[in-house]
């Protein structure tokens, strides 16, 4: 008789919500949206114009990504043509949102296509080699997150210049 492999465990509620959130942010085109939404409210058809994108594709995503509370509606407002609009916000969940085993790959994909729309004296760039043992490299990473979230709570000035943070900590392999 042959032995049939014990069948995997049913994954709980809270990893089913991990997985789902991950698997709406495996996108560039979503997570463009969440940057294109953080400090301003913008329609389906603003972001599909900003994006380049055709609108009925775009509102998948931004369905997905309400779904997911990724983004929030804004009280509908009435377009140029007294169409019914519902402008969008992003609500940050996604800056502390585990984004899977495939996440880094979206957000270098992400990154790259941003920066072919930067014009490149705004552009500053910067690597580091370093060599850590586990303590430098926790106080590192702790620091940077005590960094990042310092200015990620700091309300948007309204006039001020938008800007995108890439950051991007990986052992160096080449090196070992």
């Amino acid at each position: 008789m042959e032995k049939r492999p014990a069948p995997e465990p049913e994954p709980s509620g809270r990893e089913r919500e991990v997985d789902a959130d991950a698997r709406a942010l495996a996108s560039v085109v979503r997570i463009r949206i969440l940057r294109l939404c953080l400090d301003q409210a913008l329609t389906n058809k603003e972001i599909a114009e900003r994006l380049g994108r055709d609108p009925g594709t775009i509102y998948h995503h931004v369905r997905t990504l309400a779904e997911r509370g990724f983004l929030e509606p804004q009280p509908e407002r009435r377009g140029p043509r007294g169409s019914r609009e519902v402008p969008y916000l992003a609500t940050r969940k996604s800056w502390r949102t585990p984004l899977g085993p495939s996440g880094f790959r979206v957000l270098v994909e992400t990154f790259l296509e941003e920066l072919g729309e930067a014009d490149p004296a705004t552009v500053r760039t910067t690597r580091l080699g370093l060599r850590l043992d586990h303590e430098g490299y926790e106080d590192l990473m702790r620091r940077l997150s005590d960094l990042l979230q310092e200015f990620a709570d700091r309300p948007p000035d309204p006039d001020g210049v938008p800007y995108s943070l890439f950051l991007a900590v990986h052992e160096d392999a080449a090196r070992r």
